[in-house]
């Protein structure tokens, strides 16, 4: 809502309620948080973002979240359980990751069943046969895909969720890739001894989904619940740093500037109905000073510059501190 020139600001640590802290201190199960490994996760961010969540949503005036990028879910676990917003709305375009979360909400208990088999199926297997396991699973997965609906909840998810998960847990650094006929192709990840099966947490985060909406769909999708009431936080696609960190198939084409400038008018039309925003990305100054991308695309709100670690380099040389972008429709130090 503020306009003229980018802000920089230092935010004041965010301070979580008494009464909200005594909730997660007395609970039994863990606080929900992905249960999937994605890339470009934000647990590394969560401090950062929530010093810097607006007034108005630790009063309360704010009991609708958006989440319009869901990927692993990083944020949107940790506001529900913080804030226990009266509903949410998450979406995205992977069919396969909304299939899944409709299952945790829906029907845990089913997919612990099934995914503990697939867990002791593996874990009681030598190195070689494990191997031999997961292309067997892999296999299946892609075969069996063409018989799902994944319009309507249906006979199938709850397999087809839980074989997803396992592949997640045991492919090579939990890589999400299909090759040009939609087949998941990740190859096997030689983990030593993975936890595929954690009870508790997917308890927990079907327990946090109760009160969220879950939709397949663009981020324009979010649209029709995008008011006064929401608050909304974007995590799209990082804009590359250099051609080998590149991580933008999040639709055919790729998310590319000029899909970045489309979100950039979403988030313009978003701003315009009222609700309050935070939207992250990549900084490009991080290699180019006189990179500003983000800076002419979002120079009426405020633009924080936040520490992050994260490989932009094809080897591990390139693992290093960096920074990150916090765009915000509102003013973060006003409380």
């Amino acid at each position: 809502m503020r306009k003229g020139n980018t802000k920089q600001s230092q935010c004041k640590p965010f301070s979580i309620p008494e009464e909200l802290t005594r909730i997660k201190m007395t609970r039994n199960t863990p606080l929900a948080r992905p249960f999937l490994k994605w890339a470009g996760g934000k647990a590394q961010l969560l401090d950062a973002f929530t010093k810097r969540v607006p007034k108005d949503l630790t009063a309360g005036a704010l009991p609708v979240f958006v989440e319009p990028f869901m990927g692993g879910g990083a944020v949107y676990f940790n506001f529900n359980s913080i804030f226990g917003f009266r509903e949410c709305h998450i979406f995205d375009i992977n069919e396969e990751l909304v299939l899944v979360y409709n299952v945790v909400k829906r029907d845990v208990e089913g997919l612990i069943e099934c995914l503990s088999d697939l867990s002791d199926a593996f874990l009681s297997r030598d190195d070689a046969r494990r191997k031999e396991y997961y292309y067997a699973i892999r296999d299946t997965f892609n075969r069996r895909k063409r018989s799902i609906n994944f319009a309507q909840y249906g006979e199938g998810w709850v397999e087809r969720a839980a074989q997803f998960i396992f592949l997640n847990k045991t492919c090579f650094n939990g890589l999400y890739r299909v090759n040009s006929r939609g087949e998941f192709n990740v190859p096997f990840g030689r983990y030593k001894n993975p936890t595929i099966l954690h009870e508790d947490l997917l308890r927990a985060d079907s327990l946090a989904l109760e009160n969220t909406t879950i939709h397949l769909g663009d981020f324009t999708q979010s649209r029709p619940y995008i008011s006064e009431e929401t608050f909304v936080y974007f995590d799209p696609p990082y804009r590359p740093l250099n051609r080998t960190s590149s991580f933008t198939q999040y639709s055919k084409g790729g998310f590319n500037d000029a899909e970045q400038k489309r979100l950039a008018a979403f988030y313009a039309e978003c701003d315009a109905k009222g609700a309050k925003l935070m939207l992250s990305n990549s900084d490009p100054k991080n290699i180019d000073p006189n990179d500003g991308f983000f800076d002419d695309l979002y120079k009426d709100y405020y633009i924080d510059r936040v520490p992050a670690r994260r490989m932009i380099n094809c080897d591990g040389a390139g693992r290093g501190k960096i920074h990150e972008i916090i765009v915000m429709n509102y003013d973060p130090r006003d409380r």
